[in-house]
């Protein structure tokens, strides 16, 4: 990824898009065929030329143009021929960000595979679920990879439908009128390049449309960590159920020798932040003074290569921390154990319910006896059991059959049919 930003790349990209422009002339007979095979043959830059005569004329695509003709001659002034700076500097952010997005794709594509495989790996692993972080029922820890997989594939489509609102260019001339550029150029160009043609230009392409690619890269981002959060909730010493692999001769702490400290996911969270960040600069980008300003492109110089390089690089790093999660079932039952059968308490509450009493009723009732259990005062099943109103209207085989674990799994396979073979785009 961090090749896509460096310099020679970047000025590659550049001369790409004049090339296109001076065979599209030549098309039309504005610029010699013998000219434009010279260009062709010629055209290079040099990156140290191109840095040393912006020192003096304070203007990036000036100096670039003076190193190319350095090396063209005389036929150098075809080159840029009705062209303004943006065209040339707008058409080659979508090439480098089209370029960036293929891989951050092919990221997405290989993380899901990895949420994949782990899925169906713990697909039936009895876990706790939880709300407001509290135990709520039994659930899967494969349905939790499985969730995982799901906003994934959704961030998957986000990213190609960013691609495609990013691929646009324009060869327009100053302010978009083509008042020096005929639009057959822009159309032979653009099309050579792989873009599509700005319907209606100003000096730049529109800025919505990169918020909207670099708004992606956030929801993306920020899906990752909310998968990291998770992973460090569920690595606290009191809850223990899944841990970052943990390789030998790793160290958590300078002071205390036993740490065994969730760093990726913390890592991850706080990159999160960073590409949130950038989301907001790009939003910022969308008011520009009248047909253009350069005020987003400082903005740009920096968010482009810095969010993409960063999301790339989170991508990779949580593929690879899903992969060796190291995870606990036998700590999982140990923890679905701790409220001492509380989390079958919609169970009892529901057969009460279905033996005719009224839900409020029913509701008083079992909550009545699960506050006991908070204050340590037994077990849910053995206090029901000893509640004569509760016995009044269920058997002691109907109580032990809602703490049954079964109910809360049988439909997994269902979940598990309608998030990876379902009919979908992915």
């Amino acid at each position: 990824m961090a090749r896509i930003w460096e310099p020679e790349n970047r000025f590659q990209r550049w001369l790409d898009v004049e090339i296109c422009a001076c065979e599209a002339w030549c098309r039309l007979g504005k610029i010699p065929k013998s000219a434009l095979d010279n260009i062709v043959k010629k055209a290079r830059f040099d990156v140290n030329r191109i840095d040393e005569i912006e020192k003096t004329v304070k203007h990036d695509v000036i100096a670039f143009l003076t190193s190319v003709a350095e090396y063209v001659g005389p036929d150098s002034r075809y080159i840029h021929m009705g062209l303004t700076s943006s065209d040339i500097l707008d058409t080659s952010l979508a090439l480098l960000l089209r370029e960036a997005a293929g891989l951050i794709i092919k990221d997405i594509e290989a993380l899901l595979e990895v949420l994949k495989k782990k899925a169906y790996e713990h697909k039936n692993t009895v876990m706790m679920g939880r709300s407001h972080g509290i135990h709520a029922e039994p659930m899967t820890f494969g349905l939790k990879m499985a969730l995982w997989h799901d906003e994934m594939r959704r961030n998957l489509e986000r990213m190609e439908r960013a691609k495609e609102t990013i691929s646009y260019g324009k060869l327009s001339g100053a302010v978009g009128t083509f008042s020096s550029v005929d639009p057959r150029v822009e159309g032979y160009a653009l099309k050579k390049l792989g873009l599509k043609a700005e319907p209606v230009a100003t000096q730049v392409v529109h800025r919505d449309r990169h918020a909207e690619f670099f708004t992606t890269l956030a929801i993306i981002a920020t899906s990752i960590e909310k998968f990291a959060v998770e992973i460090r909730h569920l690595q606290r010493t009191e809850v223990l159920e899944a841990e970052e692999p943990f390789t030998k001769g790793q160290k958590g702490s300078s002071a205390m020798p036993h740490k065994r400290n969730p760093v990726l996911s913390e890592n991850l969270t706080g990159l999160a932040r960073l590409i949130r960040g950038y989301s907001v600069s790009a939003l910022e980008d969308i008011p520009l003074w009248h047909e253009r300003d350069i005020s987003h492109s400082s903005v740009e110089r920096v968010i482009a290569p810095d969010a993409t390089i960063l999301l790339d690089f989170m991508l990779a790093r949580t593929a690879n921390l899903i992969k060796g999660l190291v995870v606990y079932p036998e700590n999982m039952l140990e923890n679905m154990g701790r409220l001492k059968g509380l989390v079958y308490s919609q169970k009892v509450l529901l057969k009460l319910v279905e033996k005719g009493i009224v839900r409020e009723e029913s509701y008083a009732i079992v909550q009545r006896n699960a506050m006991k259990v908070w204050e340590g005062l037994g077990d849910f099943r053995s206090l029901l059991l000893d509640d004569a109103e509760v016995m009044n209207y269920l058997s002691e085989k109907e109580v032990d059959a809602c703490f049954d674990i079964r109910p809360y799994l049988k439909n997994v396979d269902y979940i598990f049919k309608r998030a990876f073979t379902g009919k979908r785009k992915r």
